[in-house]
């Protein structure tokens, strides 16, 4: 009976409507089960099913079934009537569609490789504030990149030495944005309130040297959402035009609150994925990294780091050109086994960052992958290793950037730039791992 209610879930005749909410889920099942048995316990689990027929199961609530419609080798589409769903909440959504079901014994291994959601569910969000409009709005250029760098070692510093030796050699240097790393909150060493506080100083001390906007990442990551708005308010008032939470291990809660301070002030948000990769990365099991780019887009995260490929941290080119599509453009097309076709209608793109393992030896395949116009950069030991300081390691950055827009070589390029030249000295055209 138990094997018979889970297989009313399997329905290969169904066809999606338009307001249904699809998911792409690769599926492999336990020893002795079958991919129907396996993809009905999914659906059912996500919906309105358990182990056995249920005598509280009302006659109207069968509508509120999902389907699987499909069902090619491991690959199994799921549809969810949208009814299932809060409006505007990406927790009550990922708590059906990634809840239980990852721990069902029927399953081996289970992973949500995209979703594809209707215009009238994301109707319920607002997206991005900015988007790639923050390097119009708030960098007052026509294109990007936009650079950043993380004082190194990522902790460690003085709130002092973070902003005064740190954070002004590297604006001045040239990069646009000083980011704290994820593990950075409100250490002892390094508090927060008094981090922002010198880091606004010396922001406007660079401006005024440079007439160059520059801002800061700074990492408003804190232990409950009382505290997040009021660091999120504090950065507000210090001049800053972005924050940068820590987007897992805070919670979709906690972005979606971040997200709606952030429309509150008018400010941007950088979103960081420290721990994504425990379960992104098993291609197995576990949640796509393109998935959770999704929503974080419909969210109103305003840049996210997606992978840079050539870097030291995990991300294939195949993939991490899906994602960036996905989050830059309007409308994309299927690719199977990978991505869901999907449909943005008013949410706005969002910007890639490409960060983990860059120097300027390596930033052009960087930018032969991205391009150079919506794209965020992020190079820490790349920049504050350089031979010559932290100083001279933005500028080699920027000449790096340079040469790659006038369409010369870094080579070339370095002749007649020092810094550049000392930095190629030094790294040449490793690939850190």
């Amino acid at each position: 009976m138990a094997a018979e209610w889970y297989l009313d879930f399997v329905d290969l005749k169904h066809r999606p409507r338009a307001d249904e909410i699809l998911a792409l889920f690769k599926v492999e099942p336990a020893s002795g089960m079958s991919i129907r048995e396996a993809a009905g316990r999914v659906a059912s689990e996500s919906s309105i099913g358990t182990w056995t027929k249920l005598t509280t199961l009302k006659p109207r609530m069968r509508r509120l079934m999902a389907h699987v419609y499909e069902i090619e080798g491991p690959w199994v589409k799921v549809a969810y009537p949208l009814e299932l769903f809060e409006e505007g909440s990406v927790p009550g959504l990922a708590s059906a569609i990634a809840g239980n079901i990852f721990g069902m014994k029927a399953l081996k291994n289970l992973r949500l490789v995209d979703v594809q959601l209707p215009r009238k569910y994301l109707r319920s969000f607002k997206g991005p504030l900015f988007g790639r409009q923050v390097i119009k709005k708030i960098f007052r250029r026509k294109s990007g990149p936009i650079t950043a760098v993380v004082p190194k070692p990522k902790v460690g510093f003085t709130s002092r030495e973070h902003a005064a030796e740190i954070g002004y050699a590297l604006w001045r240097g040239g990069i646009d944005c000083v980011k704290d790393d994820e593990n950075l909150t409100s250490q002892r060493f390094n508090r927060f309130e008094r981090r922002v506080k010198l880091l606004a100083k010396f922001r406007d001390k660079a401006e005024r040297e440079t007439g160059e906007v520059k801002d800061a990442f700074i990492n408003v990551t804190a232990p409950n959402l009382r505290e997040l708005e009021r660091r999120v308010k504090l950065v507000h008032e210090h001049g800053f035009r972005y924050f940068m939470i820590d987007v897992v291990v805070s919670g979709f809660t906690a972005v979606q609150t971040a997200t709606d301070l952030a429309r509150d002030y008018g400010m941007a948000i950088h979103g960081h994925r420290a721990m994504h990769a425990a379960f992104t990365r098993n291609p197995r099991h576990g949640i796509s990294m393109l998935c959770l780019a999704k929503l974080m887009r419909v969210m109103g995260v305003d840049q996210l780091h997606i992978g840079t490929v050539i870097g030291k941290l995990a991300g294939a080119k195949r993939e991490v050109l899906a994602i960036k599509e996905l989050i830059t453009q309007q409308e994309v097309e299927e690719i199977p086994g990978l991505r869901m076709p999907q449909r943005w209608g008013e949410i706005k793109p969002m910007l890639p960052v490409a960060s983990g393992g860059l120097h300027p030896g390596i930033l052009p395949e960087v930018f032969d992958i991205y391009g150079t116009t919506d794209l965020v950069i992020q190079v820490g030991g790349g920049t504050l290793g350089h031979p010559m300081g932290a100083q001279a390691g933005a500028r080699a950055v920027v000449q790096a950037i340079e040469a790659y827009k006038a369409g010369v070589s870094l080579e070339e390029y370095a002749k007649t730039h020092q810094e550049l030249r000392a930095a190629l000295k030094h790294w040449g055209r490793t690939k850190p791992v």
